[in-house]
């Protein structure tokens, strides 16, 4: 027993060497393998043998070869990596939107300032038709300038849409290889008992991969296998079935793509707040939270700039004498601008008979001798349900409801948002509508057609005037008087001859009412009404349009008038030098015309630059932060699971040395068991 113990104590010596460096050669050959965890044999004694003198060894057995393996360490840098992708891929997206706002010759401020200094030349000579022309030709170039802003930002969502399809297509395929990976180390360790190193770090690395995607979780099966979950917990890998994702058009909003779980009966659209991490979560956070909101602020401004623009234009009189009073008001162009109205985008699945809902802009209210809009540059949800309608601004999820649309209405009339809704009928329960009030304005903004091709239907005059009598006796000045929203019906019995009488100003028309410095209204009933005199005080003729302060047709009488002095309004006629309504267009570049009296169209663009900006400097802060976790995450993982090129060749001198060690004892078994023979023979 000896003798054929000690070889076949050698034998298992070799075989233990041999598989050790099998194994540490196996290690040096994938050193540079992604996903790769370095293997080691784990040896234990063989059975000893019971003999008179006690247990004699028989050797060793290798039991196992094991990977060096952290499952926590591999979890910590797939959510690193996963934090990481999505980063990188909302830096990628962002950036470009942040280089083109961003850009001095490109980006929208120099054609405003362009296109208002031509108004004030305009202002400075409004009978000059090359002054005129200049004006057209710069506001054709900054609606120019919006639409091509406007195409770009759409441009670069259908890019991201594409990435979205790829990536999707990208996720469903990791899927696939997973499940089947998963079936192929259920059947080889069932059939081994052994665990399959090598397709578990092939497993592993897909599911790294997958990481960058979107973010995933794992559970592990009694078989071996794994289960994959994205999101809240939807359900992609299960053991050896792998699901799809899908992309189609959203059923609240066709123009954007959608991303769905396939199921037996077609997709199930999913919400993007579940799909987070990877590149998925980047692009989709990056087109909820930055494109789109940059695309409806871009709008706002076209659109604010546009109605703004075109309702100080509409109280003007052009080079021909044309206004608002005219006699054929077809002639007379009020539009300088042509712009789209807000976009009403009704749910693919609305109940059969859902009415159709749209929206129009609010005419812009007068504020402090110019105009303002309250539009937001959010989306909006209109609902219906049993209990009654609701209106959600997206971007902070406020809420108008009330028992139907008329209810709501009512409610917007008080808190404006620039829009207001109606219906062909009333909301059926379970109908949705996505209102997008300016989404589309920017790539719309055009120079009415009328005015390109005629520059003589600038609007630089004022329509009405006031003068001092021809027979006044007193020093008396009066201005030349502006007009303002529903003036039409405010100077409707002209000439009005205005006449002082004892401190007291008479003779308005019967029926007006006359505000003194934007007070209370009196109503002229008689000619002989009078309203008090102060000298420089703003009159005003009431118009058919309430606002606060009054407008109509406003003018000072400044000095002091002797009776029966007279002041005439009347219409402007020959005001060919008349630069008051073009002086008005100028003047709304320095106005709060936007964010509900808040800011100039200048100081709302440069907001939006730099909302931009900081929202691209914070993404690359944080991607760069992102980066130096995921390489700590990496080194720590590396530290247990990667392979040491020096460590694994002295594992070579290791093993064979032992090798060399049990050949000799193979040797020395053989001389023994010859020298035997030899004596047995002999």
């Amino acid at each position: 027993m000896g003798t054929s113990g000690l070889i076949g104590s050698g034998i298992t010596g070799l075989l233990a060497a041999q598989m050790g460096l099998q194994t540490t050669q196996h290690n040096i050959s994938n050193a540079n393998t992604a996903g790769f965890s370095r293997q080691r044999t784990t040896q234990e004694s063989a059975l000893a043998m019971l003999s008179g003198a006690g247990f004699i060894g028989m050797g060793t057995r290798v039991a196992t070869v094991e990977r060096l393996y952290s499952g926590f360490l591999t979890e910590q840098v797939n959510r690193s990596q996963s934090s990481s992708s999505q980063l990188d891929s909302y830096y990628a997206q962002i950036k470009q939107v942040d280089d083109m706002l961003g850009d001095a010759t490109a980006g929208l401020s120099p054609e405003l300032q362009s296109f208002f200094s031509g108004a004030q030349k305009v202002a400075t000579n409004p009978a000059d038709l090359p002054s005129r022309q200049a004006l057209i030709a710069n506001a054709q170039t900054l609606s120019t300038r919006y639409r091509s802003l406007g195409d770009q930002l759409a441009q670069i969502e259908r890019a991201v849409d594409s990435q979205i399809a790829a990536t999707v297509a990208g996720i469903n395929d990791y899927a696939e290889q997973i499940a089947a990976v998963n079936q192929r180390i259920v059947i080889a360790q069932a059939s081994s008992g052994q665990p399959a190193n090598d397709l578990l770090d092939t497993r592993d690395h897909l599911l790294a991969e997958l990481n960058k995607q979107i973010r995933a979780t794992t559970t592990t099966n009694t078989d071996g296998s794994l289960n994959v979950f994205v999101g809240t917990g939807q359900q992609l890998v299960v053991g050896t079935q792998a699901m799809s994702f899908t992309t189609s058009p959203s059923l609240d909003d066709p123009s954007r793509l959608a991303v769905g779980l396939k199921t037996a009966t077609g997709s199930q659209e999913m919400p993007e707040s579940l799909l987070d991490g990877g590149s998925l979560g980047g692009l989709l956070t990056f087109r909820q939270e930055s494109l789109r909101p940059t695309l409806n602020d871009l709008g706002r401004s076209a659109a604010s700039l546009a109605m703004t623009f075109n309702a100080q234009s509409a109280l003007g009189q052009d080079l021909l004498g044309q206004s608002a009073l005219s006699a054929a008001p077809n002639s007379f162009s009020p539009n300088f601008f042509v712009v789209a109205g807000p976009d009403v985008v009704a749910n693919t699945k609305n109940p059969v008979g859902s009415p159709i809902v749209s929206a129009a802009f609010i005419t812009p209210p007068p504020y402090n001798g110019n105009y303002y809009t309250d539009l937001t540059g959010s989306d909006y949800r209109l609902a219906a349900d049993a209990t009654g309608v609701t209106l959600t601004r997206l971007s902070d999820d406020k809420v108008w409801s009330g028992v139907d649309l008329a209810a709501v209405s009512a409610q917007l009339a008080t808190d404006p948002q620039g829009f207001t809704l109606s219906a062909t009928a009333v909301l059926v329960p379970g109908s949705s509508y996505l209102i997008q009030p300016t989404r589309s304005a920017a790539q719309n903004l055009s120079v009415s057609s009328t005015v390109a091709t005629d520059p003589r239907l600038v609007t630089a005059a004022g329509p009405v005037t006031s003068s001092v009598g021809k027979t006044n006796l007193g020093s008396a000045k009066v201005s030349s008087g502006s007009v303002g929203p529903g003036y039409t019906a405010a100077v409707a019995g002209m000439p009005i001859s205005v006449v002082y009488q004892g401190g007291q100003l008479q003779n308005f028309p019967v029926g007006s009412q006359v505000s003194i410095n934007g007070g209370a209204p009196v109503t002229i009933a008689a000619l002989t009404d009078t309203v008090p005199y102060t000298s420089g005080a703003t009159i005003t003729l009431l118009g058919s349009v309430a606002t606060t302060p009054p407008t109509g047709f406003s003018f000072t009488i400044s000095g002091s008038p002797t009776s029966g002095d007279t002041f005439v309004i009347a219409r402007n006629t020959g005001g060919t030098a008349d630069s008051r309504n073009a002086l008005a267009l100028a003047q709304l570049q320095t106005q709060d015309t936007m964010s509900s009296k808040s800011s100039t169209f200048q100081e709302a663009y440069a907001g939006l630059v730099d909302k931009v900006g900081n929202k691209t400097r914070q993404v690359s802060v944080a991607a760069e932060s992102q980066e130096a976790l995921l390489a700590q995450a990496q080194a720590s993982r590396d530290s247990v699971s990667g392979v040491n090129l020096d460590e694994e060749a002295a594992n070579l001198i290791r093993y064979q040395q032992a090798y060399q060690a049990s050949a000799k004892s193979l040797q020395v078994g053989s001389t023994l068991f010859d020298t035997i023979l030899q004596v047995m023979s002999g």
